[in-house]
């Protein structure tokens, strides 16, 4: 590929300064595997390197050897010259060490055994990215890593994250919490004594909803974890300031093809308004024809006028095998210049933004020799230039 810039993948990942790397993009662009081997990449420059992957695919598990990933850094084997460590993001788990580092003992177990909580840090939404926020925030804290990689969802909500600083300040600061939290402040039929009636004629509606149990769990919890929501939403801040440091990087994947490479697009316009430090796009699973000894290759277009031509000779068995020799490099260049227009286009639309290509393999990723060699390939044209 060339009029765009090229992205030195080797240079980022085996920079001292660089702290953390952020993958995102849409599904089934290889995303998770471009994750692990820039993760390998920097654990066999002889940093101590963890992935952490918030996709709830098993993936990255399998081409690390490992059996399971979970809310804990596991140690991968047979690295060369370094350590790395997988992990998946738990929420509940994330959530349930938050209340028990930061609640009194007393208000922790309140916490931990209130319905309302079960729910809220299972399934709740929005709560997947505060925990990413906070389990962020904690392993850079922990001050054990030379370098965090972090695998996004496979959707545009992979940077919803962004937005949990913001969201938990208006969740906070919401009126609806200030009248949850009102019942227990006030206490039993006190409760209607303080609020209006107006607000009362709320609160009748809102328990007729949800139902008295329900809406006495939601209070009770509310007023259980208030005492911490300032610090979660301080830590909140400062993970969200950290990713905006040049000790960042966010990388974007994306296949050649047109959902995909919109989807790039908006993932490089939404890190720009949010002046998130991009370090370029990793454009995976360009397909490629072989070059001769001139350094040129046969065109789709000659090599089917070539076939046609052979076709009107009339078969014979040598001829035949050449005809469709020439056919299958057709629909091979066909492909290859199809990856080399979208490439092409979005170096256009985005020319500020380095890329690197990489060929598409006969085969998946399942372990570490696999992720050695997209390793290899994400390097390699930095390596060349």
């Amino acid at each position: 590929m060339t009029g765009e810039q090229r992205l030195d993948l080797a240079a980022l990942v085996r920079d001292r300064r660089t702290r953390v790397i952020v993958t995102c993009g849409s599904g089934g662009v290889g995303k998770t595997t471009t994750a692990a081997a820039v993760a390998l990449i920097g654990a066999e420059a002889g940093r101590r390197t963890v992935v952490l992957t918030i996709d709830p695919a098993r993936r990255l598990a399998q081409s690390m050897g490992l059996t399971e990933l979970d809310n804990t850094p596991r140690e991968v084997r047979g690295v060369e010259n370094g350590r790395l460590f997988a992990m998946m993001l738990d929420m509940k788990r994330t959530f349930d060490e938050v209340v028990l580092q930061h609640a009194p003992a007393d208000r922790a177990a309140q916490i931990l055994q209130n319905p309302f909580y079960v729910s809220l840090s299972s399934s709740f939404a929005g709560t997947q990215e505060y925990m990413a926020m906070e389990k962020l925030g904690q392993l850079v804290a922990a001050d054990e890593w030379d370098l965090i990689v972090v695998d996004t969802p496979p959707s545009r909500s992979a940077l919803d994250f962004l937005d949990a600083p913001n969201r938990l300040g208006r969740f906070l600061d919401g009126r609806m919490i200030r009248l949850l939290t009102m019942p227990a402040r006030a206490g039993g039929k006190a409760y209607l004594k303080v609020v209006s009636a107006s607000v009362a004629m709320f609160a009748k509606v809102f328990t007729r909803i949800l139902g008295t149990e329900l809406l006495t769990d939601v209070s009770s919890f509310v007023s259980a974890l208030e005492t911490m929501f300032g610090g979660f939403r301080q830590r909140a801040e400062q993970t969200y300031e950290l990713l905006k440091t040049p000790g960042t990087a966010f990388v974007v994947v994306a296949s050649p093809e047109p959902d995909a490479l919109r989807e790039a697009s908006y993932f490089v316009e939404r890190l720009s308004a949010e002046r998130m430090p991009l370090a370029g796009l990793v454009l995976n699973r360009v397909r490629r024809t072989v070059l001769d000894s001139t350094g040129t290759t046969l065109s789709a277009a000659r090599a089917e006028a070539a076939a046609d031509a052979l076709s009107a000779k009339g078969a014979d068995r040598l001829t035949g095998v050449a005809e469709a020799a020439l056919r299958v490099h057709s629909e091979i260049a066909q492909a290859a210049e199809h990856d080399g227009r979208m490439a092409r286009r979005f170096a256009t639309a985005h020319p500020e933004v380095p890329i690197v290509s990489v060929p598409a393999l006969p085969a998946d990723v399942h372990d570490l020799d696999g992720l050695r060699t997209i390793g290899s390939l994400l390097t390699a044209e930095a390596s060349a230039a």
